[in-house]
């Protein structure tokens, strides 16, 4: 599974958009963000890790690793 795929699943969950969460890291980060660009480093997989862990954040999540 993608981070996408998961941040999507997320959104379902939470019943919530990507608009809504772009707008929120805008808040949260004091710059613009647009859905274009958080759509498009979704699409080419190109997101930074700390910018998961605030999305996971933001929709009330946190990110744990396991040991298989």
């Amino acid at each position: 599974m993608t981070v996408r795929e998961d941040i999507k699943i997320l959104l379902v969950k939470e019943n919530t958009t990507l608009t809504a969460v772009a707008q929120k890291l805008s808040e949260k980060l004091n710059k613009n963000i647009t859905i274009d660009s958080l759509s498009q480093k979704l699409r080419k997989g190109s997101m930074k890790y700390d910018e998961v862990k605030l999305i996971a954040e933001i929709l009330g999540y946190k990110i744990q690793f396991e040991k298989k």
